[in-house]
């Protein structure tokens, strides 16, 4: 029998809060993909400075309730940001969309307490959009002991199948996501097994630098870094001081901080900073293939950071041995908009009761189905 196929919307915004990534994609849920269009929209600058100030005051889970006016009050603003820009999709596209993924904004994330916070009102996105809407995708997964991330990993191990039937690209395969947090996938010979870790900083620690320290959001492919000098000193030491002690447990942006780099100058803090998470993201791809013993030939990198040339090239530098790292757009994937597409693969998922979440994944005990499904129209 014939699987049904669902045209849905995929909405990501990301660490870096500058705006929300949008896909429509039509698939199974399962094999079957195809991808319809990718857009962006960016916030408006009061809107992107409330969601960091929000973030940067939830430290501890007692703060959700602390600041729950404030946000509600974010929430909404942000809500409507989505309603708007999926009604503009709607308006231009004449065939019907089914589902909506929306993941929302993370304001607060700690996998030890089994707490995960993305703001965006599903209810009231639904009754502006008069559309079903999927979210709250990482809450099953920490109720099942699960870390709540990385949830890109399924969708990864289905582009994987793609690119060893189109581009006869082998097995075992890893799948690098540089955004805020660098994570992989590595999918195995044996393609029903995939494994996912959260495994360094990406662009968090490079792009909080930069906004803190010049007018600009982000080090454009790596510029003021490519300027600068490295303090060897200041790096060794904080290699030093820091370790991961285990890619079993997901990672978030307050796991990491800049103050090491105080002090510089913006070009030899960017540079500092990237050579910093380039050392930790070699170190995590080098161990989980050994974890596995599985040393992947085919790696594959997606996400934001794979524009900062520099930061690319301090990655390849810190390898034991020679690994190539290839941009997902070779593949005719656009590498910004994969966890967009992801979140519509993810709401078509949910709504046909398939996990999305794997003990391998997340750690969760079981296979778990992930978000909820909201009518409110």
């Amino acid at each position: 029998m014939k699987k049904k196929i669902f045209t849905a919307l995929g909405l990501m915004s990301g660490t870096s809060m500058d705006g929300v990534d949008l896909s429509l994609i039509k698939s199974d849920g399962d094999s079957q993909f195809t991808h319809i269009l990718d857009n962006y929209f960016e916030f408006d600058l009061d809107l992107r400075k409330r969601l960091i100030e929000l973030r940067n005051k939830l430290l501890t889970q007692g703060d959700l309730k602390k600041y729950s006016e404030e946000i509600n009050e974010v929430e909404k603003k942000f809500t409507l940001f989505n309603s708007k820009i999926i009604n503009k999709v709607l308006n231009d596209f004449d065939d019907n969309i089914d589902l909506i993924g929306f993941h929302g904004q993370t304001i607060f994330h700690n996998s030890n307490e089994k707490i995960s916070k993305q703001i965006g009102d599903g209810h009231l996105l639904s009754q502006l959009t008069k559309k079903i809407i999927i979210n709250n995708f990482r809450q099953q997964d920490l109720m099942n002991e699960g870390e709540g991330a990385p949830l890109t990993p399924i969708f990864h191990k289905l582009l994987s199948n793609f690119f060893n039937k189109e581009y006869k690209l082998n097995f075992p395969m890893n799948i690098i996501n540089i955004g805020g947090i660098t994570n992989i996938t590595q999918i195995l010979a044996d393609k029903n097994k995939i494994y996912a870790y959260d495994i360094a900083p990406g662009n968090c620690l490079i792009d909080e630098w930069i906004r803190k320290n010049s007018k600009k959001k982000f080090d454009n492919n790596g510029n003021f870094a490519k300027s600068g000098k490295v303090d060897d000193l200041i790096l060794n030491q904080a290699i030093d001081n820091f370790s991961i002690k285990s890619y079993k447990k997901s990672l978030d942006v307050t796991d990491f901080d800049i103050s090491f780099a105080k002090g510089l100058s913006l070009e030899d803090g960017s540079a500092t900073l990237t050579k910093f998470s380039s050392h930790l993201i070699a170190q995590g791809i080098e161990r989980v293939n050994k974890l596995n013993n599985s040393f992947a030939n085919t790696n594959i990198i997606c996400g934001g950071g794979r524009k900062n040339t520099f930061l690319i090239k301090s990655i390849k530098k810190n390898f034991i041995r020679d690994i190539e790292l290839t941009d997902i757009d070779q593949y005719k994937i656009n590498g910004d908009f994969v966890e967009s597409q992801a979140f519509g693969y993810l709401s078509i998922r949910t709504f046909l009761n398939l996990p999305i979440s794997f003990p391998n994944t997340t750690r969760c005990k079981t296979p778990t189905v992930g978000g909820t499904i909201i009518k409110n129209f």
